[in-house]
């Protein structure tokens, strides 16, 4: 199974549609530990995203995903564009050139992503951050290619991760951004940007299953 740019291009809507239905809800997890403004800078700058995609959408697929991360760092507020701007801009690199991805592309591309946003944001796993969730996502889905399994197996195997490490930030004490101001009145609420990472994936994983 391989991944062709019509399928890159329906996965970007299908991550604007999702954070579109999720907006208040990745609000609401904001507004208790942080500026209440994650959901609706998502939102935001998938749309400018979808606004940018048509241009594009007959590109190779490295160009998609750079277009996909210039549009985040211009149009999301906060920490979460730069970050998922460089995560979907690493995306690009590895995806330069492509007419289509393999199994090995999509998990050097998850890899190089995830990097891109620790180098960025300084975080690692434990902290309360979305690394919590893609993290376990990237592991997931390298050990499963690695066992030989198809990219279907292996992207439902990343979300499941992502899943688990974003109910794991519940009971941590924030250390970056916002939330760490509050120390351990942080304790019980799940991290909004775990919360995006995850949904992003499992948006893709919806177009991977369709």
């Amino acid at each position: 199974m391989k991944v062709d740019r019509d399928q890159v291009v329906a996965m970007i809507k299908e991550m604007a549609a999702v954070v579109a239905q999720n907006k208040e809800y990745l609000t609401d997890l904001d507004s208790a530990i942080g500026d209440g403004d994650h959901g609706i800078n998502m939102d935001r700058g998938l749309r400018k995203v979808l606004e940018k995609l048509p241009p594009v959408a007959d590109k190779d697929i490295g160009t998609i995903f750079k277009n996909v991360g210039m549009g985040l760092i211009s149009a999301v507020g906060g920490a979460a564009g730069p970050l998922y701007g460089t995560f979907f801009l690493q995306f690009g690199k590895i995806a330069a050139g492509k007419e289509e991805l393999t199994t090995s592309d999509i998990g050097a591309m998850l890899a190089a992503g995830l990097e891109g946003i620790k180098q960025r944001g300084k975080a690692v796993v434990g902290e309360k951050t979305m690394v919590d969730a893609l993290e376990p996502a990237v592991e997931a889905f390298a050990a499963a290619a690695d066992a030989g399994k198809e990219l279907l197996a292996c992207f439902q195997a990343a979300v499941a991760a992502a899943e688990a490490g974003k109910k794991a930030t519940i009971p941590l004490v924030a250390k970056k951004g916002r939330a760490h101001y509050l120390g351990e009145r942080s304790i019980g609420h799940q991290d909004p940007g775990a919360t995006s990472s995850e949904l992003l994936l499992r948006a893709m994983l919806k177009v991977l299953e369709s």
